[in-house]
């Protein structure tokens, strides 16, 4: 039994409940998940592996200022700081990437569409996260952030996860470039994102409503970060570029209802693919880490399609050389390895 297994146990003996639980599927977190019974109701406690202050814990924060906006995330029953617990309304076990299967396929886009219309509802909380002092006002995408997790990917794909780091030359071209990305989507910086807004963290409850989750580290960023997240995250097949651009322009016209300044199509098309560069890398850096350190080799397979789709955009772009060039030859690479696998 883990030591967070302990906690649990220790957590629901004080409160008089039951001592049984159900351990829950985590991501890539530290952090564990368990159904329990609370008072005759299911719930769910979320176990961290150290204690907080429950007046500044960024999930509880950031959960009281989504709920304030309306927006559907669960709600806290009961948290205990010392043993790092918040115990959660339970939204069931309905996963909105196991319901829709690829977004690609798009035989049914209502789900989809609910997805991006509650990108643009959480950016019109953009507002209230400064008046409340949230912590979410005081975190940014900027230069330092995305240059951090540039330089996350750097160091873990290649050194990590390939046991290859790139040559002096390269790796100091490769910094000039990603600083230079890094320094644009800065000055994009202005709304209120989730910052990891994927179909693995959108839950369908046990009344069919869409239900946000995972949202403790929201902060401000592009209007394009969490769009990019949700439509190109975790993917193995390219959309094709149409599909993206309905996708943009429906996300556009959802921001215009909703009261938020209008963005024209063809700049924000340019900044969606500045971000897509960032935030599939800094993906591609997470899976590296995550199949290499904690043995989770299920997110190898989306590493060369993150590749793909960021090369795609170098392309349309027309900036970033070096890194053009050092992601086709992973690509190349990666394709090489297959044929002879087959063989």
């Amino acid at each position: 039994m883990s030591d967070l297994s302990t906690k649990i146990r220790e957590y629901l003996a004080t409160r008089g409940h039951s001592q049984a639980f159900q351990p829950l599927t985590a991501d890539a977190s530290t952090r564990e998940y368990f159904r329990i019974d609370f008072g005759g109701e299911p719930a769910v406690a979320c176990v961290y592996p150290e204690s907080f202050d429950p007046t500044t814990q960024s999930y509880i924060d950031v959960t009281n200022l989504f709920l304030s906006s309306d927006l559907p995330v669960a709600k806290i029953i009961d948290v205990d700081g010392s043993r790092g617990i918040i115990v959660l309304e339970d939204l069931g076990d309905r996963i909105l990437r196991d319901v829709m299967g690829p977004m690609i396929d798009d035989d049914d886009p209502r789900l989809l569409r609910e997805a991006i219309s509650l990108i643009a509802r959480i950016q019109t909380a953009t507002r209230s996260a400064f008046d409340r002092g949230s912590i979410a006002s005081k975190l940014k995408f900027d230069e330092e952030k995305l240059l951090w997790e540039l330089n996350f990917f750097k160091e873990h794909y290649f050194s990590t996860y390939k046991g290859e780091p790139l040559d002096a030359a390269t790796d100091a071209a490769l910094a000039t470039e990603f600083l230079e990305l890094s320094r644009d989507l800065e000055s994009y910086a202005s709304v209120l994102c989730h910052r990891d807004f994927h179909a693995a963290n959108l839950m369908i409850d046990r009344n069919g409503k869409m239900r946000i989750i995972d949202h403790q580290d929201a902060r401000i960023g592009s209007p394009a970060y969490d769009l990019v997240s949700l439509l190109l995250d975790r993917i193995t097949t390219l959309p094709s570029p149409e599909w993206l651009a309905d996708k943009r322009r429906y996300f556009i016209d959802v921001r215009r209802t909703l009261g938020l300044p209008k963005l024209d199509e063809t700049e924000f098309a340019y900044e969606f693919r500045l971000q897509t560069l960032q935030r599939c890398l800094k993906a591609a850096g997470t899976f590296s880490y995550q199949s290499v350190m904690r043995n989770k080799i299920y997110f190898v397979p989306f590493i060369i399609p993150m590749f793909r789709i960021t090369a795609r955009a170098i392309s349309n772009l027309g900036r970033f050389p070096v890194l053009n060039e050092v992601l086709l030859a992973e690509i190349a690479a990666s394709e090489t390895d297959e044929i002879q696998t087959l063989k």
